[in-house]
């Protein structure tokens, strides 16, 4: 199966009410241009799964600031202030959820596992509504898995398989949401051909990737 795709097709694939989640530190590992089309699309009512909320001009931030997002699960809002704007007049609903807890909840569904156990929030608004389990004598959250719909993800290089290799700390959170996903695009800076990629280059394998695009 080609797995390149062009902007166009990316894009047709978010659909309103769609779970997504994009990977990237402050637009950072981001698949920026899908991103940018997809403010451009209209489409609303999305759930985002991320890190941040970016900037108002940047990134997934585009989205917050054009009203696409009914809920956002996220580590920090700070550097966008549309979002806190939005939370506070009720229009958005946001989830905090801590760093670390967020991305074990991602890969915990990408492993097919139930859940994490983390003493982290416990006696806190993060611990509100959730389950306390005893283990050897010591409280843990149980902290549900995450899953999407679809992931958004911003590589350095893929080959024409869809194996990935990210550039420095981009890598963030896009390897494990490869593994989180119903259908995962990567958004490239550039494709080699299958075989041009060693082994023990590649951070995300091509199993796990169902499309590509190449930047323009």
């Amino acid at each position: 199966m080609k797995k390149e795709i062009t902007l166009e097709n990316a894009v047709s694939m978010i659909k309103d009410g769609m779970t997504i989640m994009v990977g990237g530190f402050l637009a950072v590992g981001a698949a920026t241009q899908i991103i940018d089309a997809i403010a451009q699309s209209g489409v609303k009512n999305l759930t985002l799964i991320c890190n941040d909320s970016a900037f108002p001009d940047k990134s997934l931030g585009k989205l917050i600031v054009n009203k696409q997002v009914k809920k956002l699960i996220a580590t920090h809002v700070g550097t966008n202030p549309e979002t806190a704007n939005q939370m506070n007049a009720g229009e958005l609903e946001v989830e905090f959820v801590p760093q670390g807890t967020l991305v074990e909840r991602i890969r915990a569904y990408g492993a097919g596992l139930g859940g994490v156990l983390t003493p982290v929030g416990l006696g806190t608004l993060i611990a509100e509504g959730k389950e306390v389990i005893k283990v050897d004598g010591k409280d843990y959250l149980l902290e549900k898995p995450l899953g999407a719909d679809l992931a958004l993800l911003g590589a350095f290089v893929a080959d024409e398989k869809g194996n990935l290799v990210y550039y420095g700390t981009t890598q963030n959170f896009n390897p494990t949401m490869a593994t989180a996903a119903k259908v995962v695009i990567a958004e490239v800076e550039k494709v080699v051909k299958t075989g041009e990629l060693l082994p023990h280059q590649i951070h995300t394998p091509g199993i796990f990737v169902d499309y590509i695009y190449k930047k323009q």
